[in-house]
């Protein structure tokens, strides 16, 4: 592996993951304030907290962002919608949507192209950034390639393996298997399972620009002893 990073860079990286089902208000405040204080890309909170999450964040170059459809992607075309213009209109800038990951697995393209294509648009209209979770656990490699094919037509902003919520998170194959298979400007984000520095490299190495974590101080602690001021990695 030979990469050229700093320990502020992989803090960039980063969305900031406050998703755990128990979580409440004290945690989405040390999650912003540990974000902030890192320089993370952005803190992914549930849709209830977000108004506040943006109210914590405002000011800071860190994004407010929250899921769709979360976490199994079975909502309805419409709930989703919904789910997505009360995101925007509580300051939302990045929403992460998870497939119908059943439709995905019945073959049902067009329905998964419409409801991806709904979302996408209603997030575009307000300026967001929409990431489509593909749940890659549940996913044979056909599956996987379809999807991103459709999300290069489509022009989504990212592609993202997992919720952390399934049977397995991210791979370093899926995650090499989407960049792989998307154009440069659709960005890749491995998420789910990613605990430690070694991991989270691999992942970059793969092809992913984004990370999803929830451990963020410990692998932004991990890049500065690694890395220094910019230190290459072989």
């Amino acid at each position: 592996m030979s990469l050229q990073l700093s320990g502020e860079m992989v803090a960039a990286l980063i969305d900031h993951a406050v998703l755990g089902p128990a979580q409440g208000s004290r945690d989405l405040e040390d999650g912003c304030a540990v974000a902030l204080k890192l320089g993370t890309a952005s803190v992914c909170c549930k849709p209830s907290w977000l108004g506040r999450c943006a109210e914590l964040l405002d000011g800071s170059a860190v994004l407010p962002s929250t899921v769709i459809g979360f976490p199994h992607g079975a909502h309805s075309r419409a709930v989703k919608l919904a789910e997505a213009k009360q995101a925007l209109a509580d300051g939302g800038l990045e929403l992460d949507m998870v497939v119908n990951v059943g439709r995905v697995r019945d073959g049902a393209w067009d329905e998964v192209c419409d409801e991806i294509r709904s979302v996408l648009d209603e997030t575009r209209s307000a300026g967001g950034a929409l990431k489509v979770i593909f749940e890659t656990c549940f996913l044979e490699l056909d599956h996987i390639r379809r999807l991103c094919g459709i999300c290069s037509e489509l022009e989504v902003d990212f592609v993202k393996t997992s919720t952390g919520f399934g049977t397995a998170g991210a791979t370093v194959d899926h995650v090499s298997l989407m960049r792989s298979e998307c154009p440069e400007q659709v960005g890749v984000k491995a998420s789910g399972g990613i605990r430690d520095l070694e991991t989270l490299l691999a992942m970059v190495e793969a092809g992913a620009t984004r990370i999803g974590a929830s451990g963020s101080e410990s692998l932004v602690a991990s890049a500065h002893a690694m890395f220094g001021q910019g230190l290459s990695c072989e």
